[in-house]
Protein backbone atom coordinates (compact mmCIF):
# COMPACT_ATOMS: atom_id res chain seq x y z
CA UNK A 1 0.00 0.00 0.00
CA UNK A 2 1.18 3.56 -0.72
CA UNK A 3 2.08 6.07 1.66
CA UNK A 4 -0.98 8.34 2.30
CA UNK A 5 0.59 12.17 2.29
CA UNK A 6 -2.12 14.93 3.23
CA UNK A 7 -1.08 18.30 1.68
CA UNK A 8 -1.93 22.04 3.78
CA UNK A 9 -1.72 24.58 2.00
CA UNK A 10 -1.92 27.98 3.78
CA UNK A 11 -3.90 29.52 1.09
CA UNK A 12 -7.12 29.11 -0.33
CA UNK A 13 -6.66 30.92 -3.82
CA UNK A 14 -7.90 28.56 -6.43
CA UNK A 15 -3.81 28.95 -8.48
CA UNK A 16 -2.25 28.84 -5.12
CA UNK A 17 1.95 28.59 -5.44
CA UNK A 18 1.50 26.22 -2.56
CA UNK A 19 -0.81 24.00 -3.65
CA UNK A 20 1.36 23.87 -6.11
CA UNK A 21 4.63 23.31 -4.07
CA UNK A 22 2.80 20.65 -1.87
CA UNK A 23 2.16 18.79 -5.70
CA UNK A 24 5.32 19.24 -6.59
CA UNK A 25 6.47 17.54 -3.21
CA UNK A 26 4.34 14.71 -3.64
CA UNK A 27 5.77 14.23 -6.89
CA UNK A 28 9.78 14.36 -6.09
CA UNK A 29 8.13 12.67 -2.72
CA UNK A 30 7.39 8.91 -5.22
CA UNK A 31 5.35 6.32 -4.50
CA UNK A 32 2.60 7.96 -2.63
CA UNK A 33 -0.62 9.05 -2.18
CA UNK A 34 -1.54 12.84 -1.74
CA UNK A 35 -4.52 14.64 -0.84
CA UNK A 36 -5.05 18.01 -0.76
CA UNK A 37 -6.58 18.94 2.49
CA UNK A 38 -9.86 21.64 2.19
CA UNK A 39 -9.17 24.57 4.70
CA UNK A 40 -11.97 26.21 3.93
CA UNK A 41 -13.63 25.99 7.27
CA UNK A 42 -15.26 28.43 9.33
CA UNK A 43 -13.77 30.57 11.93
CA UNK A 44 -13.01 29.15 15.33
CA UNK A 45 -15.23 30.22 17.69
CA UNK A 46 -15.39 28.70 20.96
CA UNK A 47 -18.70 29.16 21.86
CA UNK A 48 -19.68 27.65 18.21
CA UNK A 49 -17.64 24.37 19.46
CA UNK A 50 -19.39 24.92 22.93
CA UNK A 51 -22.93 24.42 21.49
CA UNK A 52 -22.31 22.30 18.01
CA UNK A 53 -18.73 20.35 18.74
CA UNK A 54 -16.25 20.64 15.81
CA UNK A 55 -18.21 20.94 12.68
CA UNK A 56 -18.30 17.85 10.20
CA UNK A 57 -15.10 20.30 7.80
CA UNK A 58 -12.92 19.74 10.76
CA UNK A 59 -14.09 16.42 11.57
CA UNK A 60 -13.07 15.72 7.99
CA UNK A 61 -9.54 17.37 8.68
CA UNK A 62 -8.75 15.66 11.92
CA UNK A 63 -9.48 12.20 10.37
CA UNK A 64 -7.20 13.35 7.30
CA UNK A 65 -4.27 14.13 9.59
CA UNK A 66 -5.22 10.99 11.39
CA UNK A 67 -5.18 9.08 8.81
CA UNK A 68 -2.14 10.17 6.98
CA UNK A 69 1.43 8.47 6.73
CA UNK A 70 2.97 12.07 6.65
CA UNK A 71 1.54 15.76 6.24
CA UNK A 72 3.53 18.40 4.16
CA UNK A 73 2.52 22.28 5.20
CA UNK A 74 3.56 25.32 2.98
CA UNK A 75 2.30 28.53 3.49
CA UNK A 76 2.96 31.95 2.17
CA UNK A 77 3.84 34.98 4.23
CA UNK A 78 1.25 36.87 5.06
CA UNK A 79 2.59 40.41 7.25
CA UNK A 80 5.47 37.98 8.23
CA UNK A 81 3.63 35.25 9.57
CA UNK A 82 1.44 32.38 8.58
CA UNK A 83 -1.91 32.94 7.19
CA UNK A 84 -5.04 33.39 8.86
CA UNK A 85 -6.78 30.09 7.38
CA UNK A 86 -3.89 27.54 8.35
CA UNK A 87 -3.68 29.66 11.39
CA UNK A 88 -7.52 28.53 12.22
CA UNK A 89 -7.50 25.34 10.99
CA UNK A 90 -4.45 24.93 13.59
CA UNK A 91 -6.65 25.92 16.27
CA UNK A 92 -9.42 23.97 15.17
CA UNK A 93 -7.83 21.05 14.75
CA UNK A 94 -5.85 21.41 18.20
CA UNK A 95 -9.42 20.93 19.91
CA UNK A 96 -9.96 17.09 18.61
CA UNK A 97 -9.33 14.64 21.59
CA UNK A 98 -7.05 12.20 20.65
CA UNK A 99 -5.03 14.78 19.13
CA UNK A 100 -4.03 13.53 15.50
CA UNK A 101 -0.96 14.98 15.42
CA UNK A 102 0.85 13.47 18.22
CA UNK A 103 4.17 12.20 16.84
CA UNK A 104 2.79 12.54 12.98
CA UNK A 105 6.09 12.79 11.05
CA UNK A 106 5.27 16.68 9.32
CA UNK A 107 7.26 18.65 6.28
CA UNK A 108 7.39 22.22 6.27
CA UNK A 109 7.64 24.57 3.11
CA UNK A 110 6.98 27.99 1.70
CA UNK A 111 6.54 30.00 -1.50
CA UNK A 112 5.76 33.55 -1.70
CA UNK A 113 6.34 36.57 -4.04
CA UNK A 114 8.82 38.48 -1.72
CA UNK A 115 12.88 37.46 -2.18
CA UNK A 116 12.99 35.56 1.13
CA UNK A 117 10.13 33.17 -0.15
CA UNK A 118 8.08 33.15 3.12
CA UNK A 119 10.65 31.99 5.73
CA UNK A 120 9.19 34.21 8.50
CA UNK A 121 6.30 32.45 7.73
CA UNK A 122 8.01 29.31 8.41
CA UNK A 123 9.39 30.26 11.51
CA UNK A 124 6.24 30.79 12.69
CA UNK A 125 4.70 27.59 11.76
CA UNK A 126 6.88 25.73 13.60
CA UNK A 127 6.53 27.58 16.52
CA UNK A 128 2.88 26.94 16.15
CA UNK A 129 3.38 23.08 15.07
CA UNK A 130 5.65 22.50 18.63
CA UNK A 131 2.27 21.71 21.01
CA UNK A 132 1.50 18.95 19.16
CA UNK A 133 4.42 17.16 19.36
CA UNK A 134 4.61 16.43 15.76
CA UNK A 135 8.10 14.97 14.04
CA UNK A 136 9.53 18.02 11.69
CA UNK A 137 11.20 16.68 8.96
CA UNK A 138 15.09 17.72 9.41
CA UNK A 139 16.22 19.16 6.16
CA UNK A 140 17.01 22.72 4.54
CA UNK A 141 14.41 24.98 5.03
CA UNK A 142 12.61 25.18 1.39
CA UNK A 143 11.52 28.63 1.01
CA UNK A 144 10.30 28.97 -2.94
CA UNK A 145 11.05 33.33 -3.32
CA UNK A 146 8.92 35.36 -6.01
CA UNK A 147 7.34 31.89 -6.58
CA UNK A 148 4.64 33.01 -9.13
CA UNK A 149 7.53 32.76 -11.96
CA UNK A 150 9.16 29.38 -10.26
CA UNK A 151 6.41 26.92 -11.92
CA UNK A 152 5.97 26.09 -15.18
CA UNK A 153 2.67 25.18 -17.02
CA UNK A 154 2.54 21.66 -15.41
CA UNK A 155 2.99 23.48 -12.06
CA UNK A 156 6.79 22.08 -11.57
CA UNK A 157 9.36 23.58 -10.37
CA UNK A 158 11.47 25.14 -13.09
CA UNK A 159 14.75 25.44 -10.91
CA UNK A 160 17.08 22.29 -10.56
CA UNK A 161 17.65 24.21 -6.97
CA UNK A 162 14.43 24.69 -5.64
CA UNK A 163 13.98 20.92 -6.86
CA UNK A 164 17.10 19.43 -5.15
CA UNK A 165 15.82 21.11 -1.69
CA UNK A 166 12.42 19.72 -2.15
CA UNK A 167 13.57 16.69 -3.02
CA UNK A 168 16.05 16.23 -0.07
CA UNK A 169 13.05 17.48 2.35
CA UNK A 170 11.11 14.55 0.92
CA UNK A 171 14.15 12.32 1.77
CA UNK A 172 14.06 13.62 5.22
CA UNK A 173 10.38 12.89 5.86
CA UNK A 174 10.56 9.75 4.22
CA UNK A 175 13.16 8.77 7.28
CA UNK A 176 10.65 9.85 9.92
CA UNK A 177 7.99 7.76 8.12
CA UNK A 178 10.06 5.04 7.99
CA UNK A 179 11.05 5.34 11.82
CA UNK A 180 6.83 5.56 13.02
Amino acid sequence: MPIQLLGLAGSLRTDSVNSKLIREAGRLYGDATLTEADLNIPLYNGDDEDRDGLPASVQDLVAQIANADAVIIATPEYNGGITGVLKNALDWVSRAKPSPWAGKPVAVMSAAAGRAGGIRAQTMLRSCMTPFNVKLAAASEVAIASAGSEFDENGHLVSERYQASVARLMAALKVDIEAS
